[in-house]
């Protein structure tokens, strides 16, 4: 009998096993062909298995004793015991394979499909803004990395990625199902790029779900509807802090989520100045500098009154549950849908940069250069450079003071039951 090594002619037992107590020093209990479970003094009990290998004595680390997750039963120690044999009758080393093994799951957990699309969005982050970074992670999260995220890249099929997108459809969310497709098309690529891909499986999803209906924001353009808009607004009983966005709303015409998104440190109220710094910015990567959205005194007046009630904040429009956290846009289009806008139909809060676009050509005849500059769109000079970001900005200020007058008189009109639309000549131009 080798020594502190515990023999019986019949095999272990579950029962013999937990009525087994610790003792001073590491004693065995075997099980037969080189198998055994080996006690420690704190309790524990290990599952080892003693075989020889091109004439060397070596040892096969089986796993602990236990009925919990990791843990390993006598009748799965029994079965990894067999497998070993297997392997050993094959001229395999239980041992080194078992390495190999854990190896090849180390290198499919670095190169699995959640590993590389979060490494691919942390790359790509700076590039973006951080509402755009926030949704592509959402969608991840959400749709793809819950049924993908575990496979390795290399193994993933077209038909995988076509599943996965099908169960977004199939709950009608058709705009995410088509950003996912992109999400993944792109993952893909720079897993290609970065050798640990041959063949990229999403470029073959084109086609593989309905294609989505191309639509527009909802937007009022008309004058007298838009009037009757800015009377709601001022009518609107819900928070102090969404009716002065949603004031704003109009005045400003920049994107929602900058808005939402707007900091007391971006605004110099005695300028009259908001800027939007570049990180913000959904262009930041086809533009260069700051943007600066003049304020008209209205707008200096809304956020003035303001101040007091969230001025010692980072935010301007703070969350009602987090202060640490600005409003949603949705936020805006719920405000818009109690007044009795339908937003997908009618006027969303995106809607008031085209109501601004339209009404500041049509109904003021300003200069589209400048209508373009102030909604932060690229605008290229007659070489086709890009124009620097504080250019025409003395012509600017004055657009943005003559058009929240213009939102004043829509108002009054509209209070007074008769909007006029009327042309009031070029603006810049004799």
């Amino acid at each position: 009998m080798i020594p502190g090594v515990w023999s019986m002619k019949n095999r272990l037992t579950d029962t013999l096993i937990k009525a087994t107590t610790p003792r001073d020093k590491v004693f065995r209990l075997s099980d037969g062909q080189g198998m055994y479970l080996e006690v420690h003094p704190n309790g524990s009990k290990y599952w080892r298995m003693k075989y020889r290998f091109m004439g060397k004595e070596r040892r096969l680390s089986i796993g602990v004793y236990g009925n919990q997750p990791h843990e390993v039963t006598l009748k799965q120690a029994r079965a990894a015991r067999m497998e070993a044999k297997h392997q050993l009758d094959q001229g395999i080393d239980p041992t080194l394979h078992k390495q190999q093994k854990r190896a090849r799951k180390e290198l499919d957990a670095e190169n699995s499909f959640a590993a590389i699309a979060r490494e691919w969005h942390a790359r790509q982050t700076p590039t973006w803004a951080p509402i755009t970074a926030s949704r592509i992670m959402s969608i991840l999260e959400n749709d793809v990395l819950p049924y993908l995220g575990k496979r390795p890249v290399s193994e993933l099929q077209t038909f995988e990625l076509v599943g996965c997108l099908n169960r977004i459809v199939d709950r009608g969310a058709l705009e995410t199902a088509h950003k996912a497709r992109q999400t993944m098309n792109q993952v893909c690529r720079y897993a290609k790029q970065t050798g640990r891909l041959e063949h990229n499986p999403a470029s073959d999803l084109v086609g593989a779900i309905p294609p989505q209906k191309t639509s527009h924001m909802a937007a009022i353009t008309n004058p007298a509807e838009f009037g009757r808009l800015l009377v709601d607004i001022d009518g609107y009983q819900g928070t102090h802090i969404i009716r002065t966005a949603l004031a704003l709303a109009p005045l400003l015409f920049q994107r929602p989520g900058e808005l939402c998104g707007m900091e007391w440190s971006e605004v110099d109220l005695e300028q009259g100045f908001w800027t939007i710094p570049l990180e913000k910015k959904k262009e930041r990567n086809t533009v260069s500098g700051d943007h600066i959205v003049p304020l008209s005194t209205q707008a200096q007046a809304l956020l003035a009154d303001l101040y007091p009630l969230t001025g010692r904040g980072r935010y301007v429009f703070p969350n009602a549950r987090d202060h640490a956290k600005p409003i949603s846009r949705e936020g805006l289009n719920k405000a818009l849908r109690t007044l009795g806008y339908d937003t997908r139909r009618q006027h969303c809060s995106h809607g008031f940069r085209a109501s601004a676009r339209t009404m500041l050509d049509e109904q003021l005849g300003l200069r589209v250069e400048w209508i373009e500059h102030q909604l932060a769109h690229k605008v290229k000079d007659a070489l086709g450079n890009a124009y620097n970001r504080t250019k025409h900005l003395p012509e600017r200020v004055q657009m943005m003071q003559r058009w929240a007058d213009y939102l004043d008189d829509l108002k009054r009109q509209t209070l007074a039951g008769n909007v006029v639309t009327a042309r009031f000549g070029r603006g810049g131009e004799t």
